[in-house]
């Protein structure tokens, strides 16, 4: 027997949108869609912990993305999300859990290559979760904001303080392992660090 696909879970209320992504999503993964966030939350229920990444609209009415990724982290659902959204970022963004953002409209590809992204972020170490995760907040911030927005705030600088600290503590496990040759050193290391 067959290893099933990914199962991917898009949170859209524009119904037509999030066909159109289950559509150019549907070649690779195996795909569910909910039409708001309440439906999104039922359809968590329902997969109980099957959900490898979700695609999560930030702005609908009834429940909002933010509230439903907040839902998501309490109830220790264990998936990379991606929001896609219109809502530009701000500096809110640095507080959420999510993994990646995009910001409509997005192309097929694009939407494709954030998955695979997410997927292949599923197979790393907490601490190289982490560090992605936050550079990725980190780009997207200075693709919004002036230098000297981003200068002024606290908490974008102490972001970049951390992403330094995770890049520091990933190149000195990487060289212990390629010294050592210790992979399981390397997992061990990540998992107990915060």
């Amino acid at each position: 027997m067959s290893e099933q696909p990914p199962l991917v879970l898009v949170v859209e209320d524009e119904a037509d949108l999030a066909d159109l992504y289950a559509a150019w999503l549907g070649d690779e993964y195996r795909v569910r869609t909910a039409y708001g966030g309440h439906e999104a939350l039922e359809t968590l229920d329902e997969l109980d912990d099957e959900v490898d990444a979700i695609l999560l609209d930030r702005r609908m009415p009834g429940l909002s993305g933010d509230e439903v990724l907040s839902a998501v982290r309490e109830r220790g659902i264990d998936c990379r999300v991606a929001m896609v959204t219109a809502v530009e970022p701000d500096f809110d963004i640095l507080a959420m859990g999510f993994d990646d953002y995009l910001v409509k409209p997005v192309s097929s590809d694009t939407l494709r290559e954030t998955v695979e992204s997410l997927l292949q972020r599923s197979e790393y170490d907490a601490g190289v979760q982490d560090l992605f995760s936050l550079t990725s907040k980190k780009a997207m911030l200075e693709a919004e904001k002036s230098p000297s927005e981003l200068a002024d705030n606290q908490e974008y600088q102490e972001l970049t303080a951390r992403i330094e600290r995770l890049r520091t503590d990933v190149d000195r496990s990487l060289e212990a392992v390629t010294e050592d040759d210790d992979f399981e050193g390397l997992f061990r290391e990540f998992d107990t660090e915060e």
